[in-house]
């Protein structure tokens, strides 16, 4: 008896004894910082370029904004509850995804896009992957490229007021001049959030308060701004590297989605490898790329490589000994990476074969377009042939852009069409501009021996269905057949009266200003080999 009690006597003490708690070995870092206070700061900081997107666009973009928050907190509401997790609305985080991706969108899109893109961004991306922190990638970011895939028409239609119009980078792509002073406090045509002056009032204030750091925004922008002045045409020139700057969503990125601190580097080296890896994507996709911002697809890009930055990027601890952790050295390639590479390589190999197979067909089946095209632009042609002095001026081109007022275009082909006696019956020229919304537009342009466009055919035109698509149909394609002058204007308003006008598809100015460059470009080039 008397030992069970001194046992028992014994347990009830152990357990009035305090748990030691359980310490890391150090160093030991403490901060005031909640993810609460976090997001709380990124939506204060997203504050001004909201206000000022609902002053420029109206109502309807307030509107945008409200159904984006609302959609993105009760998704993730009903997701907790359905599957009995914590609450986690209150953190804030599912508020900073709806209003970036509103911020994101054009004003003028249905209710329905802010709708879907908040239910895919908080429930596929983030959800379903674990929640806050265990995301792999940017859901507002990973939103807005669904939309842009799934709704590319309303994506891209920009109106201020009901009234369609261009962006800056339309404009650039365009050739065209952009006011800069406009664009940078918000006041041109684009998305919701488009103030850079109001971004950059809030990226100053996170990092005064310390949500990011400068590491990744000064990488990004620095290393846009060298791309675009190396490679974007016009070197040096500080107004067009401005242009790029305030148009588009480069500082968006750079300063509320690349720092993102669940998909970003912890490392200050690793955020400024990771920033120069945005920034240099972003120009390699606003120069080459056929979408005119897609700054979005290089931060989820460089989200991937996040990963293998940080594998490189660790600093070693205090006493590292590299001799004594040599059994402990990872592959430089992981296993998963390199079945991804041998399985690309066969894959490579597979479809070059059927390139070289089908490579012939192909061109066979590619001159005959191109005759036909010629044959409707050039009815009176009953044969075509080769100009030495047209084609010598095409091969000094070397394959390069032609000329520095259209865009990118390129000279393909010209050919003289001759009638049944042997007799010029006019010129075609094919051109092909980079600066279509979805790739290369192609076409062949008629003119006459006295300047006069007899008409144009399109070879390739891939744009966006009812849409810049509609370029390739005769309301558009007929308002050139006719004309003699030494240039067309696009007239974006609609209403043309003067022969040298011509009409913008509605909502679709980028593409009606590619093919304006294009047809503007094929008469510049004749002018100046044949005058």
């Amino acid at each position: 008896m008397n030992t069970l009690t001194k046992t028992a006597a014994q347990d009830l003490s152990a357990e009035k004894k305090p748990a030691l708690p359980f310490l890391s070995s150090s160093p030991h870092v403490r901060s005031k910082l909640t993810t609460g206070q976090v997001m709380y700061d990124v939506i204060l900081a997203l504050c001004p370029a909201a206000v000022v997107g609902v002053y420029h666009h109206g109502f309807h973009a307030f509107m945008v904004i409200a159904v984006s928050i609302l959609t993105a907190v009760m998704t993730e509401f009903i997701f907790d509850y359905v599957t009995k997790r914590p609450n986690t609305v209150k953190d804030g985080s599912a508020v900073v995804t709806g209003l970036l991706l509103a911020l994101c969108l054009p004003a003028s899109v249905p209710l329905y896009i802010p709708y879907a893109g908040s239910l895919f961004a908080i429930l596929f991306v983030k959800c379903l992957f674990g929640g806050l922190g265990k995301n792999f990638m940017n859901p507002a970011l990973a939103g807005r490229c669904f939309l842009l895939i799934s709704f590319g028409g309303a994506m891209t239609s920009y109106a201020v007021d009901g009234v369609t119009s261009s962006t800056p980078l339309a404009d650039l792509a365009a050739g065209e001049l952009v006011h800069v002073g406009s664009a940078f406090l918000g006041f041109q045509n684009g998305v919701i959030g488009g103030s850079v002056a109001a971004l950059m009032l809030g990226g100053f204030y996170l990092w005064i308060v310390g949500g990011i750091t400068f590491e990744i925004p000064a990488a990004a922008l620095v290393s846009f701004s060298l791309f675009i002045a190396l490679f974007g045409g016009q070197g040096f020139d500080p107004a067009f590297i401005a242009a790029h700057l305030v148009g588009g969503g480069i500082v968006m990125g750079a300063v509320f989605m690349a720092t993102d601190p669940v998909t970003s580097p912890v490392t200050s080296t690793g955020q400024l490898i990771f920033g120069a890896l945005v920034g240099i994507l972003s120009g390699v996709f606003r120069v080459l790329g056929s979408a005119a911002d897609s700054v979005s697809y290089a931060i989820i890009i460089s989200n991937m490589a996040v990963p293998l930055i940080d594998e490189f990027c660790v600093p070693k601890p205090y006493g590292h000994r590299p001799q004594a952790m040599e059994d402990e050295k990872r592959p430089l390639l992981p296993k998963p990476a390199l079945t991804l590479c041998v399985i690309t390589l066969i894959a490579g190999v597979a479809l070059s074969g059927v390139y070289k197979l089908t490579k012939d067909a192909i061109a066979q089946q590619q001159m005959a377009a191109n005759l036909a095209s010629y044959q409707a632009v050039c009815p009176g042609a009953e044969s075509f042939a080769y100009d030495d002095t047209l084609t010598a001026a095409i091969e000094a081109l070397g394959g390069e852009v032609y000329g520095t007022d259209f865009g990118k275009v390129t000279i393909n082909e010209a050919v003289v069409g001759t009638d049944a006696s042997g007799n010029p019956a006019g010129y075609v020229v094919s051109v092909t501009s980079g600066d279509g919304m979805e790739g290369n537009i192609t076409l062949s342009v008629g003119i006459q021996a006295d300047g006069t466009v007899s008409g144009i055919a399109f070879t390739e035109l891939n744009e966006t269905p009812g849409l810049g698509s509609l370029c390739g149909e005769e309301p558009f394609m007929s308002q050139f057949a006719g004309v003699n002058t030494d240039r067309f204007v696009l007239n974006k308003a609609g209403g043309s009266t003067a022969d040298n006008e011509i009409d913008s598809v509605s909502g679709a100015s980028i593409s009606s200003g590619a093919v304006v460059n294009a047809v503007n470009a094929a008469l510049n080039f004749c002018a100046a080999n044949l005058g």
